[in-house]
């Protein structure tokens, strides 16, 4: 079958590569949208170490073609988002509702792919820029028969990253104020996100000024320029808030740091009204360190707090977040900047890169 494998130097369409048969807990789904999202740049650029050969991809939607023998909650046919949290549940964090706090979760890989003799690696316990992928059972998320595959593909990362962050996360309060760092596809959802939980101001900052006008439909009440401006001047101008001291008076609630990068999660805590907290979503490499004052954080009860996969629970989240799209609460067609075949990855990467897409999906 055809997929896109990461050989450790380069991404390239293989057409001979073969999936192993199903094991009693798994399902097999044929893909019939995958996103592109920016962990599957970093794999490429190193910022996210993996073993190699892998096959890529992580977002993605489709319908079950086989089940394992011991399958139960899913049948052929079904059509369903996958889920990247391999989760066991059955340990204590999963009987608490926290599945991506599941020990057994992080680093789930496996070798369900071969290319000749060399046994190939998943991605994110997932591999979605296949024709055909293996998942566990409990990765599988059903969603009724008219929601299209190509929108409901992105809210199995984007969408419930960015949500997750805002509404399981942070629990953001109506009223309160929220500055989002970074408007990519995650920081996108955040901004949604801050809107459907009654944020009053919601801050976008990028260094793409063309990120704008998305970030406003998705309910930005501001945008901030980073090539330009002074981020951290201009939220406090937005919020009135004023430097006191060692401290700084005013500022927001909430922030959210999306990029990735440490100097930018600095200028998101120095951005925090008193008692505000930051949530750090975007992942930079492995040993990246962050300085912060001590003082900035317990003078005021300010606060850090780390996001897993926006604390989802998957089988929760994902059929109500198809429900809020069915209803117009939720935007998902709007973030899709453009379609792609897997033979157009590289451009779709390149379009990612230059900052003139959200959301690219790949149709199979």
């Amino acid at each position: 079958m055809r997929a896109i494998v990461y050989d450790g130097s380069h991404a390239v369409l293989r057409d001979d590569v073969v999936l192993r048969e199903v094991k009693p807990h798994e399902v097999k789904v044929q893909i019939a949208a995958a996103g592109l999202c920016h962990s599957d740049v970093s794999v490429m650029n190193g910022t996210i170490a993996m073993p190699t050969p892998l096959v890529m991809g992580h977002e993605g939607a489709g319908e079950v073609c086989e089940v394992g023998s011991a399958v139960k909650a899913i049948k052929v046919g079904d059509r369903v988002v996958i889920s990247t949290v391999a989760n066991c549940g059955n340990c204590p964090n999963c009987s608490r509702g926290f599945p991506t706090r599941c020990y057994k979760s992080l680093g789930a890989m496996s070798r369900p792919f071969s290319i000749g003799d060399e046994a190939v690696y998943n991605f994110a316990a997932a591999s979605t820029f296949c024709e055909f992928t293996l998942v566990s059972e409990n990765q599988a998320i059903k969603i009724d028969d008219d929601i299209p595959l190509e929108s409901a593909a992105i809210s199995g990362c984007a969408v419930m990253t960015g949500l997750g962050a805002v509404l399981n996360r942070a629990r953001l309060s109506v009223g309160e104020t929220a500055c989002v760092f970074g408007v990519g596809g995650v920081g996108l959802n955040v901004i949604q996100g801050c809107k459907i939980s009654g944020a009053e101001k919601i801050i976008a900052i990028d260094t793409v000024a063309d990120k704008e006008k998305l970030a406003r439909q998705m309910g930005a009440t501001h945008f901030v320029d980073a090539s330009t401006q002074d981020a951290i001047e201009e939220v406090r101008k937005i919020t009135g808030g004023v430097k006191f001291g060692p401290l700084a008076i005013g500022g927001v609630d909430w922030s959210f740091e999306c990029t990735g990068n440490p100097n930018v999660l600095r200028g998101a805590v120095e951005v925090l009204d008193w008692g505000g907290n930051c949530v750090v979503v975007g992942i930079p490499a492995q040993g990246t360190e962050v300085s912060l004052e001590v003082r900035h954080l317990a003078y005021v009860d300010r606060g850090v707090l780390g996001c897993r996969y926006g604390q989802a629970h998957p089988h929760r989240d994902i059929p109500m977040y198809m429900s809020m799209y069915k209803n117009g609460t939720l935007k998902l067609d709007e973030l899709i900047s453009d379609f792609y075949t897997l033979s157009e990855f590289d451009r779709a990467v390149g379009d990612l890169h230059d900052g003139s897409i959200a959301k690219a999906v790949f149709r199979l």
